[in-house]
């Protein structure tokens, strides 16, 4: 009788401890990476590179959960417990920062030392507690449990960018989190107790009872492994697209890592919500939407669109690959933990292999295509039994596929005499006959253009796309020193624009995070070569490399790291502002470039502006085809006010807009979220 009581508690408890798990493990992950950001450099890379340590993590968790649940050592189990709590504590009160030499192994090494124990420990508690709630009650599989897990984990997502991230300081998100895992480490170690308790009578009849289960085939567990690699491919490659080419912000890090974990949610609870047949009618849609987007490449399509496309074609396509994975899951609870083991090894390698290994094995960027291609090969292999129209529209798919990436192949090879990937991004010279009988050399990151030269005597050392004569830069360079010697700085090398502008005695030093950039501006460009400026190009994330220099006294100094839509956060902080200050001289000018298509940077630089006591305008220009010229915003701030009262200047600038939702950014604080288009 006394055991009939205690089972609605002991499930009670079984339940709250995998949901506060989930919800702790996938709060942690936009922490950690946050902490990360300012360190690489704002790289939209760093969250791709996180996905896959936090899936490498998880495999590790899942298979240290399947050698415990084979042996049943609980006191290992303990003392990981406790192990991962102090861990959790130190993190809070001492943050890993690395060396960025090479920046894949150095968030490894960062993550693992800092919340490696705690992440174990919560990756290992679903899959764990699901065999011993099999072996105390039923010796069934509580496969609704797991789908509790990742609506927690959804949660958790929907959580950290509206209540979480505006509202609390990165120290305190550390510490409040803290407190969550040391009541999930108190609420564990009931559980392991109460199982260690009743699992002693109940082992055995569950062991008798699966025996007449049939044991899962070969190549059930090979598809176990390779259904989630497609889903987690496809995880990595669209985050990499929408951060890459919109913001390296946790909002954008968080919608398809909600979108993902909803499709399991699905999967595992409600795995008839769509059958197969209209669901892999409506993923063939999906793939010739993303071939003619893909084909696209030039096009400007809205954010919201564009957003809405990706996370459809995400949707469908993991829900396709983790429904037909859970139809393949296993009977016998003695095989639980395999499958999971399995299933997180195909995540982990998924994200490898778009994360880690595609960037060191192409020089341009085929994620998306590539990532289609493996969903539509995967698609043939469950979809052979269905019989001869699913194997016949699905082989023509793939060929379709690779037909795409071979295009995209020529594509990219064309009018291109120099691309290079690396962690930083996808590095791309192309060269085009645009004005007559002149050369035009253009260097993009992605989709986004990081400069421009026309190579004709009239244009040859003319500045074009942002840096017009008319620019905010263009104008802060011709009249903030007259005639003598001019002292400048610049954050974000490009191809070297701003070297144009150099006169004979003046110095201008470039700061540079991307090491692929510099031989790129010297050998493909001439603005530096040719510059009457004595120029110095400094390797290395601008803040670090301005905190370690010595004073310059910049007469001007150019934050120019903005228009690439991945937003580097740390240089736009309160102390990254009094850097700057230490490094201008007394009358000297900031320059901030904040030309972007998603995000309105101005609230911002003038909330920093007005509270560091600068003065503060903002410059925009309209493009002129003609001479290479883009749409421009400039911010220019300085404690010269007789700068602004220059009739060019005065003309040119108007006051800064001010919004009362956005609040000041500091090392521990930001959010962009007010300030997405």
């Amino acid at each position: 009788m006394s055991e009939t009581r205690t089972k609605p508690s002991l499930r009670l408890l079984f339940g709250a401890v995998i949901f506060l798990s989930s919800f702790l493990l996938f709060l942690v992950e936009p922490i950690a990476a946050r902490q990360l950001l300012p360190v690489f450099g704002g790289s939209a890379a760093v969250w791709v590179t996180c996905l896959v340590l936090f899936q490498t993590a998880l495999l590790v968790a899942y298979l240290y959960a399947h050698w415990l649940a084979l042996r049943s050592n609980f006191l290992v189990h303990m003392g990981l417990l406790v192990a991962a709590a102090a861990s959790a504590v130190i993190w809070t009160r001492h943050t890993v920062v690395p060396g960025t030499a090479h920046p894949v192994l150095a968030i490894f090494v960062a993550l693992s030392l800092s919340i490696g124990l705690p992440f174990l420990a919560l990756g290992a508690t679903s899959p764990l507690l699901q065999v011993w709630v099999a072996r105390i009650e039923t010796g069934r599989i509580p496969y609704r449990l797991y789908a509790l897990s990742n609506l927690a984990s959804l949660l958790a997502l929907l959580a950290y960018p509206t209540v979480i991230e505006p509202y609390l300081t990165l120290r305190n998100q550390r510490l409040t989190w803290c407190c969550g895992f040391v009541i999930f480490a108190l609420l564990s170690a009931l559980v392991t107790q109460r199982t260690r308790s009743a699992t002693l009578t109940r082992l055995n009849a569950a062991t008798i009872d699966e025996s007449r289960v049939p044991a899962a085939t070969l190549l059930a567990k090979v598809l176990w492994v390779l259904l989630p690699m497609g889903a987690a491919m496809q995880l990595s490659a669209v985050t990499s697209y929408l951060t890459a080419n919109i913001a390296a912000i946790p909002l954008l890090w968080i919608l398809p890592l909600a979108v993902y974990l909803m499709t399991l949610i699905i999967a595992f609870q409600f795995p008839r919500f769509l059958p197969r047949a209209i669901l892999t009618r409506l993923l063939v849609i999906m793939l010739a939407g993303l071939g003619y987007m893909l084909t696209q490449a030039d096009v400007l399509l809205p954010i919201r669109a564009v957003i809405g496309f990706f996370l459809t074609e995400l949707f469908l396509a993991c829900l396709f690959c983790h429904t037909e994975a859970c139809h393949l899951r296993p009977h016998r609870a003695s095989e639980s933990t395999l499958f999971y083991l399995l299933f997180a090894t195909g995540g982990a390698l998924g994200s490898f292999l778009v994360g880690i290994a595609s960037p060191h094995l192409f020089s341009f960027n085929y994620d998306m295509a590539l990532t289609f291609l493996v969903t539509a090969v995967l698609a043939v292999a469950v979809t052979w039994s269905g019989g001869w129209p699913q194997r016949l529209l699905w082989t023509i798919a793939s060929g379709l596929l690779c037909v795409l990436v071979g295009m995209l192949y020529v594509a990219n090879q064309r009018d291109t005499p120099v691309a290079i990937r690396n962690f930083y991004g996808s590095l791309r010279v192309r060269e085009s006959m645009s004005y007559p009988g002149a050369i035009m050399r253009t260097l993009t990151n992605g989709t986004i253009q990081h400069g421009t030269q026309i190579f004709n005597s009239e244009l040859r050392k003319t500045p074009t796309t942002y840096y017009a004569e008319d620019s905010g830069v263009g104008l802060a360079l011709r009249f903030c020193c007259g005639d003598r010697p001019r002292r400048i700085g610049v954050v974000g090398l490009g191809v070297g624009t701003i070297a144009a502008y150099g006169r004979r005695g003046d110095q201008i030093r470039f700061y540079e995070i991307n090491p692929a950039v510099e031989p790129i501006a010297r050998n493909l460009f001439t603005y530096i070569r040719e510059s009457q400026a004595s120029v110095t190009i400094v390797e290395g994330d601008a803040r670090t490399s301005l905190a370690h220099d010595s004073p310059k006294k910049f007469d001007v100094l150019v934050i120019d790291a903005f228009s690439g839509d991945a937003i580097p956060i740390h240089l736009l902080t309160r102390q990254a502002v009094a850097l700057y200050r230490m490094q201008l001289a007394p009358n000297g000018i900031l320059a901030f470039h904040i030309s972007n298509q998603h995000v309105d940077l101005e609230p911002e630089v003038a909330l920093l502006a007005r509270d560091a006591g600068l003065s503060v305008r903002r410059i925009s220009t309209y493009a002129n085809e003609e001479r290479g010229e883009f749409s421009a915003t400039w911010m220019l701030a300085t404690a010269n006010e007789s700068f602004f009262s220059i009739p060019e200047v005065q003309s040119a600038s108007r006051p800064p807009v001010f919004d009362p939702r956005v609040h000041l950014w500091t090392d521990d604080y930001s959010s962009l979220l007010p300030l997405i288009h």
